[in-house]
């Protein structure tokens, strides 16, 4: 369809974006005249190529639910740096009580994770990774959590230009180079 507008301003192609639904659950408000139920749905939504995002949507129908969390994932994405199929090194993110421990992985290893975790890895493309769930196990928290542990990832550029030095790394996969894929 067109280019949206993403985390601090980036365009995303909506036409490639895929959706997943994570979760939904039934809601309850108790209001004046009794309860009023609803549903809520969390659906991660991404690229496959390094972009992904985690959105929460309330309302009284399951379709207009799920309608407003993709929005609400697309408004919220990430670009996520990777090297290879997987990340350029170990990260922790937490939300809540939710906290995520993901680490980079041989080729062939596989998405190893579970859950909300697994979801948005597949659907960042990130296909070599372990991560471990600790904590409360809910699949906001965990999905947000591990949306947190990608926004903080650094490529290597990235730390050369803010230690101000050239660095020595080696990764657990070889980047490949520009216009060759995994």
């Amino acid at each position: 369809m067109g280019y949206k507008m993403g985390y601090k301003g980036q365009q995303f192609d909506d036409e490639k974006q895929q959706e997943k639904v994570v979760q939904i659950r039934r809601i309850c408000k108790v209001v004046k005249g009794g309860k009023k139920l609803g549903f809520r749905a969390v659906v991660v939504v991404g690229d496959g190529g390094g972009t992904v995002g985690v959105g929460v949507g309330k309302a009284n129908e399951v379709s207009s639910a799920i309608r407003k969390s993709v929005e609400d994932a697309k408004k919220h994405q990430i670009k996520v740096p990777m090297v290879g199929k997987t990340i350029p090194h170990n990260t922790e993110g937490e939300w809540g009580a939710s906290k995520v421990i993901i680490r980079p992985a041989p080729t062939g290893t596989g998405v190893i994770a579970g859950g909300a975790v697994r979801t948005v890895l597949e659907l960042a493309g990130i296909a070599d990774v372990v991560a471990k769930s600790i904590g409360a196990s809910n699949a906001i928290n965990t999905a947000r959590a591990t949306i947190e542990g990608l926004r903080v990832l650094k490529t290597l550029q990235q730390e050369e230009e803010i230690r101000g030095k050239k660095l020595d790394v080696k990764y657990v996969q070889p980047a490949l180079p520009a216009g060759r894929e995994g």
